[in-house]
């Protein structure tokens, strides 16, 4: 890591976090990825040998713990107490990104990994009761064979399949990468997406009513942006 040569605390720990990638890393691991193939999907534009890189040194700080997994056939990635205390900076950091930053999405930024990423680790499995019920989800303007996956919810488990798990399905959900993007990141709400069509959600009423509570978008969907109506590349 390249240091700035200042002496300063805030130089010091800019130095390691604020180096490309790094806090984004931070952020897979503490939603709870551990496997590096997990955390590899939450930076999909990262390569897999500067995430080795990455992961390395933040072992060598202190700030990653590696350890054998239980099967002893791979390695997996945690956070040490010095890590999991830069989580509220993130949290914080995201706060502002959501009120300040432009809200408009550009082509680039619309990753249909990322996206399912997310979603995989923001479920609430339980939402529905103990189960099963799996929802399907189609993404409309994706090519076939990336538009869709399936949720399995059952006693407080999810189980994220990217072929049909070949059982009923409970919960159909469909919607352009880019609506599910704006309801993801609490552009509209998950009630109006519903109601005027950018998402479509069939099933029992049961299943339907309960779909905000199984996304579980967490605090920072509900951050309102102040730039609305004020910054002309604000979304409308």
């Amino acid at each position: 890591m390249q240091g700035y040569g200042q002496f300063c605390p805030i130089a010091k720990a800019a130095e390691i976090f604020c180096e490309r990638w790094t806090a984004l890393v931070i952020r897979n691991l503490a939603a709870g990825s551990e496997r590096f193939s997990d955390i590899h999907r939450g930076v999909p534009h990262m390569s897999a040998t500067l995430l080795t890189k990455r992961l390395r040194q933040l072992e060598a700080e202190q700030i990653v713990e590696r350890r054998r997994a239980t099967t002893g056939k791979h390695w997996t990635y945690h956070l040490t107490e010095r890590g999991a205390e830069f989580v509220p900076l993130l949290a914080t950091l995201g706060t502002w990104g959501r009120r300040w930053s432009r809200r408009d999405l550009q082509a680039g930024e619309m990753d249909l990994g990322l996206l399912t990423w997310g979603l995989e680790h923001c479920v609430d499995p339980s939402a529905f009761g103990p189960g099963p019920v799996t929802v399907e989800l189609t993404v409309t303007d994706q090519p076939k064979h990336k538009a869709q996956y399936w949720f399995v919810n059952s006693g407080g488990e999810l189980d994220f399949c990217i072929s049909h798990p070949g059982h009923e399905i409970d919960m159909y959900l469909s919607a352009t990468l880019a609506d599910l993007i704006h309801v993801y990141r609490g552009d509209v709400s998950v009630g109006s997406a519903v109601e005027n069509g950018q998402l479509e959600a069939l099933g029992p009423s049961r299943l339907v009513t309960k779909l905000k509570d199984w996304l579980n978008l967490g605090p920072l969907s509900e951050v309102p942006p102040a730039t609305r109506g004020k910054n002309p590349d604000a979304f409308p």
